[in-house]
């Protein structure tokens, strides 16, 4: 696969390839964008592309540690 898209003329994306979508925030865990932000994101002018990035910094904290997952939920099972 090429990186071609990575490496556009135009403001950086903050993307880090590990695009998993939080169940609670909705937010990637990866880029802490939300999903319409990712959806729209090529189409976004650079100023609220800008004002997206600003913002990303704030929004860790919304994450929360998911409990376990799948493995979990089967060591439960009796």
């Amino acid at each position: 696969m090429s990186d071609k898209i990575w490496k556009r003329a135009e403001i950086e994306s903050p993307c880090i390839k590990i695009c998993v979508i939080h169940p609670e925030s909705r937010l990637c865990t990866g880029c802490l964008r939300s999903i319409d932000e990712i959806g729209a994101w090529s189409r976004m002018s650079a100023e609220v592309r800008r004002a997206v990035m600003d913002e990303l910094p704030t929004r860790a904290g919304a994450l929360t540690k998911r409990r376990g997952g799948r493995a979990a939920r089967l060591a439960r099972k009796p």
